[in-house]
């Protein structure tokens, strides 16, 4: 591979910001470069990275003291994630989560009438790929899953509900998620978790989370 070759398969480091004197911020255009970076720094395993934070477009990375935060920017510098990772297609990926889903959600319609579907079809897009862990917030075990249908777009409620029930479905911008408890929220709501479907956030597991970033997930239909 020649050097123009290989450059092109590699990914530049986005702005990096001094985040206070224990962290640097990375700033990059969308959320697949964001999940290869973090992916990569994770790996690296760079000498007093306490901790790599993906969000919707930043990568949090907090430091173990002040005198790390020159010296990693540095080694960020070298990292080069490869661009095939951003670009893998979720059709060669397998699962790493299913959850089963009762498509009865009271936005259901309402989410058709803004795609231009009709129900059955909201659902079969919705199950017809998978989704992945971009990153969580909001509520310990809440995930927001990105890479879904392009045609299930759609904006967030006008008036938020001041109560979700726990294990509630829903669409809001590009994101998918699941509520892990009951909260106030204003996504749309297509569907609700079957019964003894695995808890998102379980402080007994050796992994809180069900849900972590880079995971894929695959949502199932139910009965």
């Amino acid at each position: 591979m020649t050097v123009a070759a290989e450059s092109y398969q590699r990914m530049a480091l986005g702005t990096v910001h001094d985040y206070g004197d224990r962290a640097l911020l990375l700033d990059f255009d969308d959320i697949s470069e964001v999940l290869a970076w973090a992916a990569a720094i994770h790996h690296a395993d760079l000498p007093g990275v306490l901790d790599v934070v993906p969000g919707a477009r930043t990568v949090l990375v907090t430091l173990a003291g002040p005198r790390y935060q020159a010296p990693t920017r540095q080694r960020l510098a070298t990292l080069q994630p490869d661009r095939s990772e951003v670009a893998a297609d979720a059709a060669d990926r397998r699962a790493d989560v299913v959850i089963d889903v009762v498509y009865d959600g009271p936005d259901l319609e309402e989410v058709a009438r803004l795609t231009g579907l009709d129900t059955a079809a909201v659902v079969a897009a919705h199950t017809g790929t998978l989704w992945r862990v971009g990153f969580s917030g909001f509520a310990p075990g809440f995930a927001y899953l990105v890479g879904g249908d392009d045609r299930l777009h759609v904006p967030r409620r006008s008036e938020p509900r001041t109560k979700v029930p726990a294990g509630s479905v829903g669409l809001a911008g590009e994101f998918s998620g699941v509520y892990p408890r009951q909260s106030p929220g204003g996504w749309q709501l297509i569907g609700r978790t079957a019964e003894g479907q695995a808890a998102l956030w379980d402080i007994d597991r050796d992994e809180p989370a069900l849900l972590t970033p880079g995971k894929w997930v695959e949502f199932r239909s139910v009965d």
